[in-house]
């Protein structure tokens, strides 16, 4: 009777292995074998200041996850289980719930529920769930011998990079952070990109290319000895930025005690080369890119390029340069200034009241009457004005590399005089921070004109070095006129620093308040260049809704002061050896 059992037994898997491995051999094995897939991060590239000093860089950390029929049943084979290995094994959803609230916190609930729940609303398999991102590789080295020591399956891990901001808010408008994907996340790639700066901006070459790993598994999880395929991860671009962040340092500290002294409503700040090279660029508010949680999204962009408003009396500094350049004024040209003038159906006055006064060009400037600027402005032809401006990148992105550029307003030749006479003390137009500042650095870098430039150079994984744009150059004046528009700066400049000619313009604008589409409040900006004679670092910085005055000169003097005064030696800028220019303000 044992022999006749064990013959159908026999029988019975004999017929079995013939219609498995026989009738449907190909379709069996592709059941047995159930390939899966995962995806390899790439390394995201590494942001460093241009003493390469790192700004953002990537940490290895995971992403835990479980496979709930695993969870199940720890791994064996439920119809071959004993009784022992069923109570283990009904006890591991809370087991491992348990370790994952005391290692990562959480919520056991969600944890629990995560791992407990084996079947689809479908009756399917769950084999995959989310349990925590960005985990740590040491506390994941944590949990996983907690767990193997008390001998528990169904946890694994996936690769998942965590992108680190180790000094935290600085130069965070300008690098940007990271967030999270749903599209991504949907399609089982990695799910961080860039959600602004240059992270965002060069998200696709900072991310590099995901490799991926496809192995076999079975209904019971991975086949240890089954075949896998890997295929590498193409690892990121590295940048290095022009940025200085001992110099960002001390322009983020200096401009944020200025906004708070002045109860702005914020404030921004660019000191740079006049040829182009932006060593610090900061805006306060500011925000941690390591945790954007807690930020006003307001807070989150860059405002140097991302907010366009009427530039004031700043801009009377281009006004001039093109005076000069067409031949129409020398610092030294006499204006007869009254105390108002009639500008098509509105009078121009300017910000102090004053009988009729005798002002040279120079004067005007430094004095930064209005009416002396409107005056001069109205010999320049309206094409040629409108023309020069655009030269001077105003009206269009200067392509610096950064999201979310504004390009402000220029208007044509058609413009009206009235129109003619606002501008050329800095009304009538929009711009950025940053065009702005890259016009006036043209002006006074012997008149040509350098796009400003935030990368300076940039490397594969492997430490080849990557071709970059060549920045835009062009003439916009003669170097003669930069040459005495450099003289007109330093007779108007507010501030004075030892052992270097410092030329300089304040700007006081009325803020355009969009809900009303009136004049509400000012912007309140500073100006500076040195040393005058060769200049090489410019600083402007700009306060919008001051509350505690509106002078640029009481207000951004001082702070455009202290930046240069540390900017200068740093750099080693040699010291002025000519003397001063003597243009009279009076005639």
């Amino acid at each position: 009777m044992l022999m006749v059992v064990f013959m159908c037994v026999a029988l019975v898997l004999g017929l079995r292995c013939l219609y498995i491995q026989g009738f449907d051999p190909a379709g069996n094995a592709s059941r047995a074998l159930m390939p899966d897939t995962i995806q390899i991060p790439a390394t995201r590239g590494t942001v460093t200041d241009r003493n390469g000093q790192v700004i953002a860089e990537s940490i290895a950390a995971v992403n835990i996850t479980a496979d709930p029929t695993i969870v199940a049943t720890n791994g064996g084979n439920p119809e071959t289980m004993s009784l022992g290995q069923r109570l283990r094994a009904q006890a591991g959803p809370g087991i491992i719930a348990g370790m994952l609230v005391a290692h990562l916190n959480g919520d056991f609930d969600t944890y629990y529920h995560k791992l407990s729940q084996t079947k689809t609303e479908e009756g399917g398999d769950i084999r995959y769930v989310m349990l925590s991102r960005s985990v740590l590789n040491f506390t994941n080295l944590q949990l996983q011998q907690r767990l193997g020591a008390l001998g528990y399956l169904g946890l694994f891990r996936e690769q998942a990079p965590v992108r680190h901001y180790p000094n935290g808010t600085l130069a965070a408008n300008v690098i940007g952070y990271m967030t999270f994907s749903d599209e991504l996340a949907a399609e089982n790639k990695y799910p961080w990109m860039g959600g602004d700066g240059l992270e965002y901006s060069h998200n696709t070459p900072l991310a590099g290319v995901d490799g991926q790993e496809v192995y076999e598994t079975s209904p019971y999880g991975r086949i240890a000895s089954g075949t896998s395929i890997i295929v590498q991860p193409r690892e990121g671009i590295s940048y290095t930025t022009t940025i200085d962040l001992g110099m960002q340092y001390m322009q983020d500290q200096r401009l944020a005690a200025a906004v708070q002294q002045n109860g702005a409503r914020s404030g921004m700040a660019i000191t740079m080369t006049v040829t182009g090279e932006i060593l610090a660029m900061s805006t306060y508010p500011s925000f941690d890119p390591n945790d954007i949680s807690r930020t006003d999204p307001e807070n989150l962009g860059n405002r140097v390029i991302r907010d366009a408003s009427e530039p004031g009396s700043v801009h009377k500094v281009i006004t001039m340069a093109i005076l000069l350049d067409q031949g129409l004024i020398s610092p030294y040209t006499q204006v007869v200034v009254p105390d108002q003038i009639k500008s098509g159906d509105a009078w121009i006055t300017d910000s102090w009241p004053h009988p009729e006064i005798y002002l040279t060009a120079a004067g005007v400037l430094a004095r930064s009457s209005n009416i002396g600027t409107a005056l001069l402005a109205r010999n320049l032809d309206k094409t040629v004005m409108s023309e020069y401006l655009a030269l001077m990148g105003l009206g269009s992105a200067t392509n610096i590399g950064l999201p979310v550029e504004a390009v402000g307003y220029i208007p044509d030749g058609s413009m009206s005089d009235q129109t003619r006479d606002h501008i050329a003390f800095g009304q009538g137009l929009s711009v950025t921070a940053l065009q702005e500042a890259s016009a006036i650095a043209a002006l006074v870098n012997g008149g040509v004109y350098i796009s400003p430039t935030i990368i300076k150079s940039a490397t594969t994984s492997d430490g080849k070095p990557i071709d970059l744009p060549a920045p835009s150059v062009r003439r916009v004046i003669a170097e003669s006129s930069s040459r005495q528009l450099l003289d007109m700066m330093e007779t108007a400049a507010a501030f004075s620093i030892p052992g270097y000619r410092v030329g300089g313009k304040s700007g006081t604008a009325e803020a355009i308040d969009p809900e009303c589409g009136c004049y509400r409040g000012y912007v309140a900006s500073y100006i500076g260049v040195a040393p005058v004679e060769n200049p090489y670092l410019l600083t402007y910085v700009v306060f919008d809704h001051p509350v505690f005055g509106w002078s640029g000169t009481l207000l951004g003097a001082p702070v455009v002061q202290d930046i240069l005064q540390v900017a200068l030696p740093r750099y080693g800028v040699p010291t002025s050896t000519t003397p001063p220019s003597d243009i009279p303000r009076e005639w």
